[in-house]
């Protein structure tokens, strides 16, 4: 956790007042902006950090001392009575926002009908009604067929033990950069953070990582054809070593990836590579894998962020923003791959009523208004952010769709060094003024709000960020 001085509350209107940040003087940030009314943290807040020192594993990475009590909409209130603006959406998890009324209707109505009935064991009408609704905005052709679980780490072990299965193959290829869990399988997959697999070896073998095209590290001063060629030599790595020296592709179930990594930093695959990378599975009758986890569920202003490159997957991972808030992992594949028997994988809890009410109401938000607005104010926010990268010296690159924003910050535009102590400043700095963000990669700070977000709220989320990113450089 990080250390901070505690700030009061005329100190937080002293620091607002001295930034850069017009809006955060304009008449609407009295309606839309964060309203602080203790220091931070306050006295129950601390308490409880207290006691959460004392009681609770301490493998969670906590970024500063926000103990939510209750949320509406963008915003959280904390136990002191602090209302923050949320743009980490509990990891690009709330994505209907918190506690959005049909969310919480469906779930109330759910929970006094059925609570669970075990969807391994018996059949659940909504399990067929969600598949269905899913099977229409599925990113490649159907038929299609679902398994339910309870995360995104279930839903890519899923994916992982399908395409060994389908294929009798053993080995799958990864990326760098990459998250796609915790459990041991998916653990196995990440490329991301070394103190993520410290100390947990060995994994699960057959698992080979290679560059992901993060043309920001791995061709930062090429002209854009070159960054595209940078880009298909990632993916015809594959062939070109991999294939002609330690992996025959007809052992190679799968491929998987993010069509923009996650906690990699916020890397967005362009579009050549992930068509390369199709071509290659095409050519030897390997599996695409396309983890959605974090990207998907119209995060992007598309259903699934690899609608983008009109790629078409074979499997695709679902977690996150798909039932706002309750745990639902769900593997959706063409017909075809899940074709294993009864008692090759299972899950207790997947496809629980309670989670599968709330992610049928969660998609006719998302369809109502979420997935245009998404597109819409992801766009002005890039705008509004792009031209940062030569405004702000510390500012290196923007990069994103729809509301899946990275902010790159480097220690100078030539040296590109990363500096991941600044970045956590600017983290706590935006803590410290009312919004909440978080990190990714080595040195990238994350913006991903409920997608129910407003072009206010949205603008004075980024009045107070750029604040903070000039304090911090100084």
């Amino acid at each position: 956790m990080s250390t901070l001085t505690e700030k009061t509350p005329e100190d937080l209107k002293q620091n607002s007042a001295q930034g850069v940040t017009p809006a955060i003087r304009s008449m609407h940030y009295a309606e839309f902006g964060p309203k602080l009314k203790t220091a931070l943290p306050g006295p129950n807040a601390k308490k409880i950090v207290a006691d959460d020192d004392r009681l609770i594993s301490p493998s969670y990475t906590r970024s500063y001392p926000m103990v939510a009590k209750s949320g509406r909409g963008i915003r959280v209130t904390d136990v002191d009575g602090n209302e923050f603006l949320d743009f980490a959406a509990g990891i690009a998890v709330n994505s209907t926002g918190h506690c959005h009324p049909e969310v919480v209707k469906a779930i109330q109505d759910q929970a006094a009908e059925l609570i669970h009935m075990s969807g391994t064991d018996f059949y659940y009408q909504n399990m067929t009604t969600l598949a269905e609704r899913l099977s229409a905005i599925a990113p490649m052709p159907g038929p299609h067929k679902f398994y339910y679980g309870n995360s995104g780490a279930e839903a890519v072990e899923c994916a992982m033990k399908l395409a060994r299965y389908h294929t009798g193959r053993q080995n799958i290829i990864s990326f760098f950069g990459a998250f796609h869990g915790r459990t041991m399988g998916a653990l196995s997959l990440t490329g991301s953070k070394p103190q993520q697999k410290r100390r947990f070896a060995p994994f699960v073998p057959g698992v080979h990582h290679i560059r992901y095209p993060y043309a920001y590290r791995g061709c930062p001063d090429g002209t854009p054809e070159e960054q595209e060629a940078f880009a298909l030599d990632c993916a015809r790595y594959i062939e070109d070593r991999l294939f002609k020296t330690i992996l025959p592709p007809e052992e190679v179930a799968a491929i998987i990836l993010e069509p923009i990594q996650g906690e990699g930093g916020y890397v967005v695959a362009p579009t050549n590579f992930l068509q390369e990378i199709r071509r290659i599975c095409d050519r030897h009758g390997i599996l695409l894998i396309a983890d959605e986890v974090q990207s998907g569920a119209a995060r992007t202003g598309k259903w699934w962020a690899i609608e983008h490159s009109g790629v078409q997957p074979d499997i695709v991972c679902i977690a996150k923003g798909i039932a706002s808030g309750m745990p639902l992992g769900i593997c959706m594949s063409k017909a075809e791959v899940m074709d294993w028997v009864p008692g090759s994988h299972a899950s207790t809890f997947g496809g629980n009523p309670i989670c599968i009410a709330a992610a049928l109401a969660t998609l006719d938000i998302l369809e109502r208004e979420g997935l245009q607005n998404a597109a819409t104010i992801g766009e002005k926010m890039l705008d509004r952010l792009r031209p940062w990268v030569a405004k702000h010296p510390t500012v290196g690159d923007v990069r994103g769709r729809g509301l899946m924003i990275g902010v790159e910050l480097v220690k100078d535009k030539k040296s590109r060094t990363p500096v991941g102590p600044m970045r956590d400043k600017v983290v706590d700095l935006a803590f410290e003024r009312g919004l909440l963000i978080l990190g990714c990669g080595e040195t990238t700070i994350r913006l991903c709000p409920p997608l129910i977000v407003n072009e206010q709220e949205a603008s004075i989320a980024l009045d107070i960020l750029e604040e903070c990113i000039t304090l911090a450089a100084k």
